[in-house]
C-alpha cells in the first residue's frame, strides 16, 4: 500500500510559484475537462467558485486537502461520476507530510530488507509524489477498477503495474494515459 515518484510527462506543477499558479492551472484544468468529455458524457460540472480554496486543494472530495489543485479538482469529479454511478470510491492515502513518508521508507527498508526492493513499494520523502501532493492511492479495488477505466476522462491514471491503488494526473483530460511502469524502481 506505499508508493513512487515523480508525475510523467512534465504534468508535475510547479509548486515554487514561478510556473503556473494555482488559479491559472485549476482554469486550464476546468478548460481542458470541458473540451475533452467523451461524446458518450456531458462534460464534467465543475465545482462552485466557493468551492476553490487557494490554500488546501481544490474541490470537496474527502482526502484532496494538501493535493495540487489540478489533481484534487480532477480527483473530485472523477469521484462524483463514480458516485453518480454508484461505484464506490475514496481516497486512501493523498497528501502525506515528510515525516510520514519517512516513517513508511524506514517501514519499506525493515520489511523489504534494503532499498532496492523497498524502492518497489515504497520511496523516500524527496521521491514522494505523495509529499508533493501529486499522487493519490484509492479504494476499495471496485473503484480503483472504475478509475483505472475512466479516469482518462480527467487526466487521471495509474501508474505502476505492481499498485492498482496509486494514480496520478499523467495525461490531458480526455487523452490516453501512458503506459505504465512496473513499480516505483523504474522511474529514474
Amino acid at each position: 500500500m506505499i508508493e513512487e515518484r515523480g508525475v510523467g510527462a512534465g504534468v508535475r506543477p510547479d509548486r515554487s510559484g514561478a510556473g503556473l499558479r494555482r488559479c491559472g492551472a485549476v482554469a486550464l484544468l476546468a478548460a481542458g475537462l470541458a473540451l475533452a468529455a467523451p461524446a458518450a458524457h456531458a462534460a464534467p460540472e465543475l465545482p462552485a467558485a466557493g468551492a476553490i480554496d487557494q490554500r488546501e486543494g481544490i474541490g470537496s472530495a474527502t482526502g484532496t486537502e494538501g493535493l495540487n489543485p489540478a489533481l484534487a479538482l480532477a480527483y473530485t469529479l472523477a469521484e462524483g461520476e463514480a458516485h453518480a454511478e454508484g461505484v464506490p470510491l475514496s481516497i486512501t492515502s493523498g497528501y502525506r507530510g515528510p515525516a510520514e513518508q519517512q516513517a513508511l521508507w524506514d517501514d519499506g527498508l525493515a520489511t523489504y530488507g534494503g532499498p532496492d526492493e523497498a524502492r518497489r513499494w515504497v520511496l523516500p520523502p524527496d521521491e514522494s509524489t505523495h509529499v508533493s501532493g501529486d499522487a493519490v492511492d484509492v479504494g476499495p479495488l471496485e473503484g480503483a477498477q472504475w478509475l483505472e477505466a475512466n479516469g482518462y476522462r480527467w487526466g487521471l491514471c495509474r501508474t505502476f503495474d505492481n499498485e492498482w491503488w496509486h494514480f496520478e494526473l499523467a495525461a490531458a483530460p480526455g487523452t490516453a494515459c501512458p503506459a505504465r511502469i512496473p513499480d516505483a524502481s523504474a522511474r529514474n
